[in-house]
C-alpha cells in the first residue's frame, strides 16, 4: 500500500457516532464497532463490517515500548500503519501510553443502498438499541483496517487524560 493510500484513509475515517465511554485505566474495555465503506467499484454498494475490539488496560510506557505496539488478528496494511505511527512516537516527548489492541468476532454484509442511508438506518439501531460501548465508523473499503486503527489510536487520545487522572490519584505517577 502507497503512503497516499495510508493517508487517504486516515484523512477519510469518520466516526459519525463514538462510544459514550473512554478506555478503562484499570481493566480490558471491549467495544463493538460498525465499520461502514462505500465499494469504490460499484455504484450504492455498501460494506458494513462490524465486530469487537478489545483495549487491554493501559500501561506506562516508555516511547520505545509504544513503538512495538502489538497487533492481533490485524493485517500487513494495519502493520505499516503501526509503522508510521512509530515514527511518530518518537517525535514526541510526552508520556505515552500502550495498548494492546485485538479485534474479534468481525463479519461483514454488502447492502444495495446510498452510504447516507446505510449509516443512518445503523445509527438509528444503535441508539434504539442503547449500546454505549458501540462506535460508527465511516471509512475506506480496502483500507478498513487502517481505518479501524485511526478510531483506536483516537481513543487513546481522548482517554489518556482521565487515564492519567486515575494513575496519578493511585500514586502510580
Amino acid at each position: 500500500m502507497k503512503k497516499d493510500d495510508f493517508d487517504y484513509a486516515i484523512e477519510n475515517t469518520q466516526v459519525i457516532l463514538a462510544p459514550e465511554q473512554q478506555i478503562a485505566t484499570f481493566g480490558t474495555t471491549s467495544f463493538h464497532f460498525y465499520l461502514i465503506s462505500e465499494l469504490m467499484d460499484r455504484v450504492d454498494q455498501v460494506r458494513i463490517r462490524n465486530g469487537k475490539i478489545h483495549a487491554e488496560r493501559p500501561q506506562i510506557l516508555t516511547p520505545e515500548h509504544f513503538s512495538r505496539l502489538l497487533l492481533e488478528g490485524f493485517g500487513d496494511k494495519a502493520q505499516r500503519y503501526v509503522d508510521q505511527l512509530r515514527d511518530y512516537a518518537r517525535s514526541i516527548a510526552v508520556l505515552r501510553y500502550g495498548f494492546q489492541f485485538r479485534k474479534t468476532n468481525v463479519s461483514e454484509e454488502t447492502i444495495r443502498d446510498s452510504i447516507d442511508a446505510v449509516i443512518a438506518r445503523t445509527k438509528r439501531r444503535v441508539e434504539t438499541a442503547e449500546e454505549p460501548l458501540s462506535a460508527i465508523i465511516q471509512g475506506v473499503d480496502d483500507a478498513w483496517e487502517v481505518c479501524l486503527l485511526k478510531f483506536t489510536i483516537d481513543m487513546i487520545e481522548r482517554s489518556a487524560g482521565g487515564n492519567l487522572g486515575d494513575f496519578r490519584k493511585r500514586g502510580l505517577i
